[in-house]
């Protein structure tokens, strides 16, 4: 399993060992829903290797890599070109919904799975199609980095602010807006933690079932995806249930 010394990711050391005969490929996110933390080159040009040394494939969700609020992140493409990159508008254009997204992918795949999607899907509307050549539209971008700077403002608002109630949030949210806290403070259950708070406190949080089976009863995930204001609402209610 992952942990917070390691970023919520998977080591290097870690694939190798755990790189069977049965593997075909290594599936990872950056950023990462829910710890929202980033790989960084180097660990993405290891991964590689590993993949390539045992006829594998690296495949890199980058669906939230428009919402980094550090340093911009670089592509997995600019590790190697036979990486399979899987992207969205949902995220960064904020266009959930739409379920419109693209693929890149080493030659060699590409015709194999052109035959996949028709069979699947076929195309894409036309009208998802050109909504999202508009959303490049310069005029957009601006709004969208503006609301990007927002995100961030309302992370800076949130890590620190449960950190004080008495969660554990030992790794910070380099992308996307979800904050992965340790609530074992609280609870060691947080299915019933979170149904509680939310019948009894109005505050609505996705208990660590949700994300997989590494101690799923000890976390919670927080999402920064209101309002600054609803965010302190949110935890003023948070500090007076758990006082």
């Amino acid at each position: 399993p992952v942990t917070a010394a390691s970023n919520y990711q998977p080591t290097p050391q870690q694939v190798r060992d755990d790189w069977t005969e049965q593997v075909a490929a290594l599936l990872v996110a950056s950023p990462s829903n829910p710890t929202g933390t980033l790989l960084g080159e180097q660990t993405l040009r290891e991964y590689h290797a590993i993949a390539a040394a045992r006829g594998g494939c690296l495949i890199v969700d980058e669906i939230y890599h428009g919402l980094i609020y550090g340093e911009q992140a670089s592509t997995a493409l600019a590790v190697s070109d036979d990486i399979f990159v899987v992207n969205s508008f949902s995220k960064y254009f904020g266009m959930t919904g739409w379920r419109l997204g693209w693929l890149i992918a080493p030659q060699a795949y590409v015709a194999d799975m052109d035959k996949l999607a028709q069979n699947l899907f076929l195309a894409a509307p036309t009208i998802a199609q050109h909504a999202a050549l508009k959303a490049f539209d310069e005029e957009n971008i601006n709004i969208l980095e503006t609301r990007r700077h927002e995100f961030r403002q309302r992370r800076d608002f949130l890590l620190p602010a449960l950190r004080d109630i008495g969660f554990d949030i030992p790794v910070i949210p380099e992308g996307a807006f979800y904050l992965y806290a340790n609530c074992s403070r609280f609870t060691d259950d947080s299915f019933s933690f979170t149904a509680q708070l939310l019948e009894d406190a109005g505050v609505a949080i996705t208990p660590g079932i949700d994300f997989g089976i590494n101690q799923p009863g000890t976390h919670v995930r927080f999402a920064y995806t209101t309002s600054l204001e609803n965010l302190q609402e949110g935890v003023r209610r948070l500090r007076d249930y758990l006082s």
